[in-house]
C-alpha cells in the first residue's frame, strides 16, 4: 500500500491551522479543478489526490487519527509500507479499488472508503466510466489598501480602483461612506477572485487609511487646529472666524488666554457613520504682528515698563 503524506499533498506544515489548510486547499483547486481543466487527465488526478488530503486533515476526527498513524509510521509521500507496522495494523483494507471509488487504498484502509464530508468528486457516465462532475469552489476573498483625506473620509467620496488579474484588468467605482474611520473596511461582493465550478466569486475587502491633515489633527473623533491669536486680542478676548472640517464658524476667545491654551468647541468634530460626533478644539499660539512698525514698539516699551512696576 502507498503511504500519502496529506500534508506534504497540501503543501502545508504539518501544524497549519485549518484556515492555512482551507487556502492551500482553495489554490490547488482554483488551478487544478476539473472544470477549468477538461480533458486533462493531470490535473484530474491532482485534483482528486488533493481532495482526498482536504477531506482528511479539515475533519477533526480524522485529522487527528491520520497524526497518530503518521507517527508510527514515518513513511514519505508514495512509499509502499504495510498498515501491520502501526498501532492500525487491523485496518481493513476495502474490496473497492481507487478506481472505483475515486479514492486511494490507503485512503479507503484508514478512513472507510468515500467521505460523507466530501462526496464523490466524480460520477458516473452511462456507460460506468468516470467523467469530472461540477465541483462548486467559491473564490477567496482578497484584501486591498487605499489612502483616502479626512475631508472625503467625513463627508463621503465615490472613488475608483483599477483591478489586475493576470494580464486583464478592470476598473470599479465604488462609495466610501461618510464617517468612515482609519482602520475600517469596505467590501465590495464579488470582486474578489473569480470562482470556479459555479462557485460564487469572493470579494473584496479594501481597508481604509486617514491620511495626515494639514489642518485638522484628530484624537478618535475629537479634532483639533491652532488659533493664532495677536498679544492683545489673547490679553482682551476677541471674535474670531475659524475653519471647522464642515466650514466657518465664529467663536469668542476668553480674556487672558495663554500660549497652548484650549477653546472647546461642542459637536463640530469628526462624525462616524453612526451619527456620533466629537468635539473641534482650538489650540492657541500667540504671535506678534509681522510687522513691527515704530509705534507699536513705543506702545510694546510701555507695556514693559507697567510690567514691571
Amino acid at each position: 500500500m502507498k503511504y500519502r503524506d496529506y500534508y506534504e499533498i497540501l503543501g502545508v506544515k504539518k501544524d497549519a491551522t485549518q484556515d492555512e489548510i482551507k487556502k492551500a486547499f482553495r489554490k490547488l483547486a482554483k488551478k487544478h479543478h476539473p472544470d477549468a481543466n477538461p480533458n486533462n487527465k493531470k490535473s484530474e488526478e491532482m485534483f482528486k489526490e488533493f481532495s482526498e488530503a482536504y477531506d482528511v486533515l479539515s475533519d477533526a476526527d480524522k485529522r487527528k487519527k491520520y497524526d497518530d498513524l503518521a507517527s508510527d509510521a514515518r513513511f514519505q509521500n508514495g512509499y509502499d509500507f504495510d498498515p501491520a507496522q502501526t498501532r492500525y495494523g487491523n485496518a481493513r483494507t476495502s474490496q473497492r479499488t481507487a478506481s472505483e471509488n475515486d479514492f486511494s487504498d490507503f485512503f479507503n484502509a484508514f478512513f472507510g472508503g468515500n467521505s460523507a464530508g466530501m462526496g464523490d468528486i466524480f460520477g458516473r457516465g452511462a456507460s460506468g466510466g468516470r467523467q469530472a462532475r461540477s465541483f462548486a469552489q467559491d473564490g477567496a476573498d482578497s484584501d486591498a489598501e487605499i489612502d483616502i483625506a479626512l475631508q472625503d473620509a467625513f463627508h463621503g467620496h465615490e472613488k475608483k480602483v483599477v483591478l489586475r488579474s493576470g494580464s486583464s484588468e478592470k476598473t470599479i467605482s465604488f462609495k466610501i461612506p461618510a464617517g468612515i474611520r482609519a482602520g475600517e473596511k469596505i467590501k465590495l461582493a464579488g470582486q474578489g477572485e473569480a470562482g470556479i465550478g459555479g462557485g460564487r466569486n469572493g470579494d473584496l475587502v479594501i481597508k481604509i487609511n486617514l491620511l495626515e491633515d494639514r489642518k485638522f489633527k484628530m484624537d478618535g473623533l475629537d479634532l483639533e487646529s491652532t488659533l493664532e491669536l495677536l498679544p492683545w486680542d489673547a490679553a482682551l478676548g476677541s471674535e474670531a472666524a475659524v475653519e471647522t472640517i464642515d466650514g466657518k464658524i465664529m467663536i469668542s476667545t476668553p480674556a487672558g488666554i495663554q500660549t497652548d491654551g484650549r477653546i472647546r468647541v461642542a459637536s463640530k468634530g469628526y462624525r462616524d457613520m453612526h451619527g456620533k460626533r466629537g468635539d473641534f478644539y482650538l489650540r492657541v499660539k500667540i504671535v506678534n504682528p509681522k510687522v513691527l512698525g515704530k509705534e507699536i514698539k513705543e506702545e510694546y516699551a510701555k507695556l514693559k515698563t507697567l510690567c514691571k512696576s
